[in-house]
């Protein structure tokens, strides 16, 4: 499968309080809550609310990449 066709879902976790707790695909130069603001404000449109204090974003490989190289950018 070629690389912008393939689907990534990044899978978040959520603490009682709401807090980010866990996410998946994070550059290990944010936070898990700042990974997820970040995407929050780039791909939110794609962010699906499951039970359980879990979520996913629905990206593709070139979408994921891009935003990760983004990030790199700004540090």
């Amino acid at each position: 499968m070629e690389a912008d066709k393939e689907r990534v879902i990044i899978h978040t976790r959520f603490a009682p309080n709401g807090a980010v707790v866990e996410i998946s695909e994070r550059p290990t130069t944010l936070t898990p809550q700042d990974w997820f603001n970040f995407l929050s404000q780039r791909a939110g449109g794609v962010y699906q609310t499951l039970a359980g204090g879990r979520g996913v974003f629905r990206l593709s490989r070139a979408e994921v990449d891009a935003l990760k190289q983004e990030t790199a950018k700004a540090a």
